[in-house]
């Protein structure tokens, strides 16, 4: 039986602390949060760092190396470690904790796109700190930049600690990039594709477009690869159960959507991680270990890396 792979992106760098007071923060705060998804059934927590005092998306090693052997000591989770970290950083910024720390896996985000937070200004108008609505504000004129340079520089910086990706896909011309890097023979197979739905400027999140994205990956890599989805904001769950029942894995987490449902924050990132584990399970499948994962992925395993 196939066992699907349960990622949990625990905070990412989309949401401010203002917006939820269950948003990880602290260091303290993002061990616990993995530690707890880990236990509901998370086997890769997705990590980003913050500033403690005001939440601000923080990719400095030095962040990172507050959480991580916490977290390593104390689950058996794979831990992916962001290179996408904010939008508004350079690659040679987001790649840093990923360059000292050598996890076993790390994002790669496969191609620019706009990156439209803005939106989230007519839900949330009061801020704690000054930057959260210039964060929003400013991405009417973001452009994420993941050009064919900014990923050959990412992939060459990684070549050496035998760490492997998660492949984010917000268009369907990111599976193309991907492609483009295997034929050349700078990614390896199996490849992890994590499929992205309804981030503004990317692509929807219509069931049309979750086929859209399975059936252009099948076509791309045939069963070179493993494809998971994570669906933002209210379409976590629905494109979660759609992926499942189509044979991917899945992504939830605070980093994604804040929500466990129509006008109820979610209290945890375990609340959302159990949610995604029912509809695993109510489908007859069961949800990987993190040991299942690694050999699902091929990862070289938590002995190899350097935290």
């Amino acid at each position: 039986m196939k066992k699907v792979i349960i990622t949990c992106a625990v905070t990412g760098a989309i949401h401010t602390p203002s917006m939820s007071p269950y948003l990880p923060v602290t260091p303290d705060e993002i061990v616990e949060a993995s530690v707890a998804a880990a236990e509901a059934g998370a086997a890769v927590i997705h990590l980003h760092a913050r500033d403690p005092v005001s939440g601000k998306p923080d990719q400095s090693p030095e962040a990172f190396a507050k959480f991580l052997p916490q977290i390593k000591a104390r689950t058996k989770a794979v831990l992916n470690l962001t290179s996408g970290g904010s939008p508004f950083m350079t690659i040679e910024e987001r790649i840093q904790p990923s360059m000292r720390f050598a996890p076993e896996v790390s994002s790669l985000n496969m191609g620019s796109f706009n990156f439209g937070l803005f939106p989230m200004l007519d839900r949330f108008t009061e801020f704690k700190h000054a930057w959260e609505r210039a964060h929003l504000e400013n991405s009417r004129d973001l452009i994420f930049r993941n050009t064919f340079k900014d990923i050959e520089y990412a992939l060459a910086a990684c070549s050496a600690n035998q760490t492997r990706f998660e492949f984010e896909c917000y268009d369907i011309g990111h599976l193309y990039n991907l492609a483009h890097f295997a034929d050349r023979g700078l990614v390896k197979a199996p490849f992890f594709v994590q499929s992205v739905f309804g981030i503004l400027g990317g692509i929807g999140a219509h069931s049309e477009d979750v086929m859209h994205m399975r059936r252009t990956a099948d076509r791309l890599f045939g069963r070179d690869y493993q494809w998971s989805v994570l669906g933002a904001g209210r379409h976590q769950l629905r494109i979660a159960a759609m992926a499942a029942s189509m044979g991917g894995n899945v992504r939830v987490g605070l980093e994604d959507s804040l929500w466990l449902g129509k006008g109820t924050l979610a209290k945890s990132n375990a609340e959302q991680v159990l949610r995604a584990r029912r509809i695993i399970e109510g489908l007859g499948l069961e949800v990987a270990t993190p040991d299942e994962a690694r050999a699902i992925l091929a990862l070289k395993g938590a002995d190899k890396v350097r935290f």
